[in-house]
């Protein structure tokens, strides 16, 4: 196979690099630019500010959604722009933008199932950030099994009555409409009788209420509806189908937890740290075992990097992302994990350094890291989800 870039491609490529050599923030942020931190961290009022402006920046420039369709407020670039578009962003660690589920989940699900009205109403103020947006799919009884999900809507008149709750809603606090998944027919089969609706958050009867994580942060929310009214036109695709747009959604969020991050990067970062952890007279780098271990890490990492081609591939003949996503979605978030867990072993007694505590070696980011990184292995569905989807979807294997 040829993974060279076209010329066309390429002079992308300089286009938005030169963009970003002009337009990136010159200071680094409080958590020393870490955008891995940023993905599932609750950001101080200055950060949060930061990113906003940073948001605004690039949507003005034109860089936000970038393969979205060009009638909608995207730029209409290639899927392979979009490789080279997270690939630069990558190399110069730049701020996370705002509106992370809007653009990764959001927009693309409403492009792709959503009518011409809803694509003119919510689209391009996805891509301004004029509308943040959350996803409310799992439930304090329905987190891996989401069809057994509890929340009613109950048809009146033009509304659906929305009553429940729902959990672990990232970005809830901030956000202005939620993807929702309700139950409508509550005789049906439990993956016929659900429905998608799309949520002002703004809404009375919508309360939220912040969970404190490991970490401190509190990026993630229960969510609570009481009597709240939803417009009918908010619904996506049809009435007691919305299974099928759901896992749309999945594909989407399982294809940008797993294809999005290029863990090469923190290999190397690795690769620093061993070269700066000193003990018995010698650096870890030195160490041959220290050296196989980060060469494995490189290897799959590269490995994940070319599984990410045949997802692209997918998407370059038309298709929505496929079960091919719970591959990346797994092996990504656990490699993660455990890159996270050997940098604690390099560490030893400096491992238990809180996040910016004094003395800590690269200020405490990698204890932080090791904390944060188990959210990856559920968010999106649980690594046990995603063998079973690679089993039984990607393998064909019997269920058991």
């Amino acid at each position: 196979m040829d993974f060279n870039f076209s010329a066309e491609d390429e002079a992308f490529r300089e286009e938005f690099r030169s963009w970003l050599h002009a337009n990136l923030p010159k200071g680094k942020a409080e958590d020393a630019g870490d955008s891995m931190r940023e993905d599932v961290s609750e950001a101080s009022p200055d950060e949060w500010k930061r990113r906003v402006e940073w948001h605004k920046k690039m949507h003005a420039g034109g860089w936000v959604g970038i393969s979205w369709p060009k009638e909608y407020g995207g730029r209409g670039a290639t899927l392979t722009q979009q490789i080279i578009y997270n690939q630069e962003l990558a190399k110069v660690d730049s701020p996370v933008l705002v509106n992370g589920l809007g653009i990764m989940l959001a927009g693309p699900t409403i492009i792709h199932w959503g009518t011409e009205e809803q694509k003119k109403r919510h689209v391009p103020k996805i891509l301004s950030a004029e509308e943040l947006w959350c996803q409310g799919y799992s439930e304090p009884d329905a987190g891996s099994d989401v069809a057994s999900l509890k929340t009613r809507a109950i048809e009146e008149g033009d509304y659906f009555i929305v009553n429940g709750q729902k959990v672990w809603t990232s970005d809830a606090h901030h956000a202005d409409m939620c993807l929702l998944l309700v139950r409508t027919d509550p005789e049906a089969p439990k993956h016929k009788g659900i429905s998608y609706i799309l949520v002002d958050m703004h809404s009375p009867g919508v309360t939220v209420r912040p969970l404190v994580q490991i970490t401190g942060d509190a990026n993630f929310n229960e969510v609570f509806f009481e009597d709240v009214k939803v417009p009918k036109k908010n619904l996506i695709g049809e009435k007691n189908q919305g299974w099928q747009v759901a896992i749309t959604t999945l594909m989407f969020e399982r294809s940008g937890i797993g294809g999005g991050r290029d863990l090469m990067a923190q290999v190397k970062e690795l690769v620093e740290l061993a070269k700066t952890i000193r003990g018995n007279g010698h650096t870890a780098w030195e160490d041959t075992s220290v050296r196989q271990k980060l060469g494995g890490f490189a290897c799959e990492a590269a490995a994940l990097r070319y599984t990410g081609f045949r997802q692209l591939t997918r998407r370059l003949k038309g298709l929505p992302p496929g079960p091919e996503g719970s591959v990346l979605k797994l092996c990504n978030s656990e490699l993660n994990v455990r890159m996270n867990k050997f940098a604690m072993e390099m560490l030893g007694p400096y491992s238990q350094m809180e996040f910016k505590a004094p003395y800590a070696l690269d200020k405490g980011k990698w204890s932080y890291r090791m904390l944060a990184s188990r959210a990856l292995t559920i968010a999106g569905g649980t690594s046990e989800i995603q063998h079973n989807i690679i089993g039984e979807r990607v393998l064909g294997l019997p269920k058991g």
